[in-house]
């Protein structure tokens, strides 16, 4: 069984030696110091006036600074910039910490040298003992040599890194505004160099640009003439393939294509001209074979020879009649004007004859003009096909002119642009705030300071000194140490630790020594290797038994406002006992949490366990309204990935869902923060591998810490064996809680927990012996109620 009165980590107990060296006797040190408190005073006093001197002795520096305004937002004096523009803010700020970097540029620093003429200030590295030589050889009409370019060279690398160590640039945080802090001995000369640097950045600016604008003219150049010959070529090569190949023609089309479109228009005319003509001479034939008047037509009625001759015959018609009814049939008059009706008709009918001939000629010229049309129509479209295969080559042709030509003319565009950017100015950085003459020092700072310095150190160097003759030269006692007094035992311990006490005989002899030693000083805190291999706190121990919870019916008692964590048919705690045993004793665990948190606004507190995951998940439940009805806003996180019940209890298939969804989520919807009528919020377990869903967990509850929505978190798991990802999720919790059911072997189930838990077994406040009916037991009761 296990023996609850031994440490957890089982580390070996202290000997006596090592518990007197636990710290130091503060009041004998205040004691030593203060009998040397005259000693330590005057070398406070020598350490100030050292530092004073010090002080006196260092050249001072004199910081002049001149402020500048660098917009990346450069001046639009042209369509198109040779350097596109930052238009974001990371950008922008990009851009002018560039140019920021630019001002101590080799370029920038060797123009101030060569302005300023600092290879020959002996500040910046010039005028050294060779040039006072070669002073002196031209007093006495010596001329010495002109410098080397290799030793001139070497000045100027000597001015350069000296004037670099004399420059510090700071850019203004959220602004535009660079500032720019020259140093040197002497105030003036600080602040020619700063505005000088400022004038070298400008200048250097611009003639980078002008620079990089007349490299682009050159290249752009550079490419015209070889664009033009090309562009040449494939126009001239158009203009003899149209040639060849018969492409004439006006702007809009073809000539060929002119001609088979009128060909086509005539052609329709002369078709309709053909069915015309073959329509009136149906007409006329159709009325020449009928009994009817011949004459009835509309050629015959619209001619004025016929109109004229059936004049003539209706008048000869009326004189036969009149002739008729006056004389006999055989008189000479009436066979005269018989004979000349009947010569009227004739003639009548011969003109119409004339117009149905006249209408054959009609339809056979019309005939023939329309396969003459034909003819000339198939020629066309023979030779529309011949072209339209040689028009493929043509457009290829035009593409190739039409994209030399866009090339070129881009080309030259541009090139003319660049050209009259060199003489452009586009830089908007300006100066703002020209530098002046310093009129204090920046380095060192004032003497006050320098005394107050020695003076600490001084009396520190004194009293360090002191207490280290006094405890190891003149061999004074160290300091007495305080002994430890044990933890005191967790109440509701087992009855199998009176056997394991008398199983530890050696232990329990060591308590009245301990108990019998004399109560001394507070010791100050331990060191932290010395709280390393502290033992750890004595976990409190509570009984998780059938009397402390009820049996509901789950899903069937269960209510439409929303979720009820007592009503999953899991046991729950019984309500209107606030003061039992196991309630107390979680109340010592979260006040155990509270602890270790250390002010912490929402500790989180992580419940682990051995075998089967609902016993664990049930006791985790428990935990979180147990903290709820004591007035505790709990944030339950279902931690575990493998097996999850307390998503499988709260989102199973055929439950309805809460009708409102919180803020928080794990990693998807699926696993969004669900409201309950308990006063605790629950997440479920998120979707994805292990990994995925510790860091999700890991976010949920930085969000819910920075929300402040919350008093306590209680995690339900992770699941035994742990996850390197796991492992994590426990070194953020503030506290853990092992859940032993006893229908297993208690002490091999905890040495199982703590062999896992590593390092993080001392963050284990509390033991719960899970003593509820077994699974197999529930089920049978299970089946009984139904």
């Amino acid at each position: 069984m296990l023996d609850y009165n031994q440490p957890i980590d089982r580390a070996p107990p202290e000997s006596p030696q090592q518990r007197s060296q636990a710290g130091f006797n503060v009041l004998e040190l205040v004691n030593l110091l203060w009998r040397r408190k005259i000693a330590i005073a005057a070398a406070a006093l020598l350490g100030a006036t050292l530092a004073v001197t010090v002080g006196k002795s260092v050249t001072p520096r004199y910081t002049a600074t001149a402020q500048l305004y660098v917009d990346p937002r450069e001046l639009q004096l042209v369509d198109r910039e040779l350097t596109p523009r930052a238009q974001d803010v990371s950008g922008m700020s990009m851009v002018v910490e560039s140019q920021a970097r630019l001002i101590t540029s080799n370029s920038v620093l060797l123009q101030v040298i060569q302005q300023a003429g600092l290879d020959k200030d002996p500040e910046f590295g010039g005028g050294d003992s060779k040039s006072l030589m070669w002073s002196l050889l031209g007093l006495i009409g010596l001329q010495p040599r002109a410098p080397s370019a290799a030793e001139t060279k070497e000045v100027q690398l000597a001015a350069l890194e000296a004037l670099n160590r004399h420059i510090t640039i700071r850019k203004t945080e959220k602004s535009f505004i660079v500032d720019i802090e020259v140093w040197s001995t002497d105030p003036a000369k600080a602040a020619m160099l700063a505005n000088t640097l400022t004038s070298a950045y400008l200048a250097e600016s611009r003639n980078s640009q002008a620079s990089a604008a007349r490299r682009a003219t050159s290249d752009l150049s550079g490419r015209l003439k070889e664009l033009r010959e090309r562009l040449r070529n494939a126009e001239t090569t158009l203009a003899t393939y149209k040639a060849q190949n018969n492409f004439v023609g006006t702007q809009d089309a073809l000539i060929s294509d002119q001609q088979l479109s009128a060909s086509n228009q005539r052609l329709s005319a002369a078709r309709a001209a053909t069915m015309d003509a073959q329509a009136r001479l149906d007409q006329i034939e159709a009325s020449r074979r009928t009994t009817a008047d011949a004459g009835a037509n509309s050629e015959a009625l619209q001619s004025p020879t016929i109109a004229n001759l059936r004049a003539q015959y209706a008048d000869a018609r009326k004189k036969y009649a009149e002739q008729t009814s006056e004389l006999g049939p055989r008189h000479p008059a009436l066979r005269q004007t018989e004979k000349q009706v009947e010569d009227l008709k004739r003639t009548i009918n011969e003109e119409i004859d004339r117009f149905a001939q006249s209408a054959k000629n009609d339809l056979t010229r019309a005939r023939d003009f329309e396969a003459s049309l034909n003819r000339a129509l198939e020629a066309q479209k023979r030779q529309s096909v011949q072209l339209s295969q040689a028009s493929v080559r043509l457009r290829e042709l035009e593409r190739e002119a039409d994209a030399s030509r866009d090339v070129y003319q881009s080309f030259l565009k541009r090139s003319r642009e660049t050209e009259e950017q060199e003489t452009l100015n586009t830089s908007a950085a300006r100066v703002i705030g020209e530098a002046t003459v310093p009129q204090r020092r920046s380095f060192p700072p004032a003497m006050s300071l320098f005394a107050m310095i020695g003076f600490i150190f001084g009396a520190i160097a004194a009293s360090g000194w002191f207490v280290a003759a006094e405890l190891l030269l003149a061999g004074a006692p160290a300091p007495t140490r305080r002994a430890r007094t044990p933890a005191p035992e967790a109440p509701g311990a087992l009855e199998t630790t009176r056997a394991a006490e008398t199983a530890r005989p050696q232990q329990a002899a060591r308590a009245p020594e301990v108990a019998l030693a004399p109560p001394e000083i507070a010791a100050p805190p331990l060191q932290p290797s010395m709280v390393e291999n502290s033992l750890m706190e004595k976990p409190l121990i509570a009984r998780f038994q059938e009397a402390d919870v009820i049996h509901t019916l789950g899903a069937i008692l269960a209510t439409g406002g929303g979720v009820d964590l007592t009503r999953l048919g899991w046991p729950t705690l019984r309500p209107g006992f606030p003061l039992t045993t196991l309630l107390n004793s979680w109340r010592d665990m979260r006040a155990a949490l509270a602890r270790r948190a250390d002010g912490k606004a929402m500790p989180v507190i992580a419940l682990v366990g051995a075998g089967d995951t609902t016993g664990r998940s049930v006791t985790a439940l428990n935990f979180a309204i147990a903290a709820a009805r004591d007035g505790a806003r709990v944030l339950m996180i279902d931690a575990d990935h493998q097996a999850h019940p307390l998503s499988n209890k709260i989102s199973r298939p055929g439950k309805s869902e809460p009708s409102r969804l919180g803020w928080l989520s794990i990693g998807s919807k699926a696993a969004r923060e669900i409201k309950t009528v308990n006063g605790i919020s629950v997440l479920p377990v998120a979707e994805g591998d292990a990994g995925k869903a510790t860091d999700a967990i890991r976010k949920a509850i930085e969000q819910a810490r920075a929300a402040g929505g919350y008093d306590l978190v209680v995690l339900d798991g992770p699941a035994m064996p742990l996850s390197a990802g796991n492992r994590k999720l426990l070194d953020d919790a503030d506290a853990l809680v092992a859940v032993l059911p006893t229908s297993l072997d208690i002490n091999d189930s905890l040495e199982e927990i703590l062999s896992m838990l590593g390092r993080a077994e001392r963050k284990l406040v509390g033991v719960v012996l899970d003593e509820l009916t077994p699974a197999t037991q529930a089920r049978q009761r299970g089946r009984q109620y139904a």
